[in-house]
């Protein structure tokens, strides 16, 4: 097995990194290790995939550590369920749907 990389060990310093960071915030770690094993079969060819990656890891690392983290969560929108608040229905001229129980804002009587 040859050494590792420059890249392989600023991936897996920021992997121990952000798991660190992680102790203690409900979900981080899980979090991040489900993001390392979704990319872990990235081919090492795909440097700039790799490379973006790695950036944005360490974006989120910086926000873990800045205090006002409480917790990791996703930013995945579940697509095409029914019910979904950010769809617009093909008529352009019809509102947007509100999630049920939600009431749209109210427009003063003066229009503005």
């Amino acid at each position: 097995m040859s050494r590792p990389s420059r890249l392989q060990r600023q991936v897996l310093s920021l992997y121990r990194e952000l798991l660190r960071a992680g102790r203690g915030k409900p979900g981080a770690e899980a979090r991040v290790r489900a993001e390392f094993r979704q990319h872990a079969s990235l081919p090492r060819s795909d440097v700039l995939r790799i490379e973006y990656l790695y950036r944005r890891g360490r974006r989120q690392l910086q926000l873990l550590r800045s205090g006002h983290a409480k917790a990791m969560g996703a930013f995945i929108r579940p697509s095409g369920e029914p019910g979904d608040v950010d769809t617009l229905p093909d008529d352009s001229n019809n509102p947007r749907r509100l999630p049920e129980g939600a009431r749209a804002p109210e427009t003063p009587p003066n229009g503005r």
